[in-house]
């Protein structure tokens, strides 16, 4: 396993999403599984799994994958129309811990450029276009920042803890999507929060649920 440079969340490291996301399915299995990140994960660094545990050439922890409960963290939806009106409140726009993140940052013209703004029931909201290569990866790396966002804030910097998500099916490349999130609880330095991605027809094609630790 390899996480490219081009996907990185913070600098330096690896997008939590799509890492986690290139873990599960190197892990295989029937299930959803759910992935804790014990480190940042690293960019351009070769990456071998055994029983469950993803580790660096040096023989250090980056992440654990085990299986999961049924993951039913669904967000409900809102319309496309909405969406963008919302992303036009991304906070990111104005003050962002990590502007070259993949997913959600503002100064990726080649990244997904997810920017989840709050809607008045303090869910967030984001349209998606679906890019040109298109895998499970991807699903994950989309559920991942929207729940971020959720807690969130100025000089407040977050970062994706453990993660477990459901893949129900992938975009086309270019369908115009929709992802949600929402926060369900804040306890001390971590968020559980829950995200889901819609299809251009409304089908839920992933959700996912995960804990977030604040710097």
């Amino acid at each position: 396993m390899r996480i490219e440079s081009r996907y990185n969340g913070p600098s330096g490291s690896g997008n939590g999403g799509w890492s986690a996301g290139i873990f599960a399915a190197a892990a295989g299995g029937p299930g959803p599984v759910e992935v804790t990140l014990r480190r940042p994960p690293p960019l351009d660094t070769a990456l071998s799994m055994v029983d469950g545990e993803v580790r660096d050439p040096a023989g250090e922890l980056v992440a654990e994958v085990r299986p999961a409960e049924a993951v039913d963290a669904v967000v409900p939806p809102v319309d496309r129309d909405t969406a963008i009106d919302a992303a036009t409140r991304y906070p990111g726009l104005v003050e962002h811990p990590f502007p070259d993140c993949y997913v959600c940052g503002p100064h990726r013209a080649d990244g997904l450029r997810i920017f989840p703004g709050r809607l008045p029931d303090g869910r967030t909201a984001a349209p998606f276009r679906a890019p040109a290569q298109v895998s499970d990866a991807t699903v994950w790396a989309a559920l991942d920042c929207p729940g971020g966002w959720t807690v969130l804030a100025p000089g407040r910097p977050y970062l994706l803890g453990r993660i477990a998500a459901v893949v129900t099916a992938l975009p086309s490349p270019g369908d115009e999507c929709v992802v949600t999130g929402a926060l369900i609880r804040a306890d001390g330095r971590k968020a559980l929060v829950h995200t889901s991605l819609y299809g251009p027809d409304g089908a839920l094609l992933g959700a996912a649920r995960a804990t977030w630790i604040s710097r």
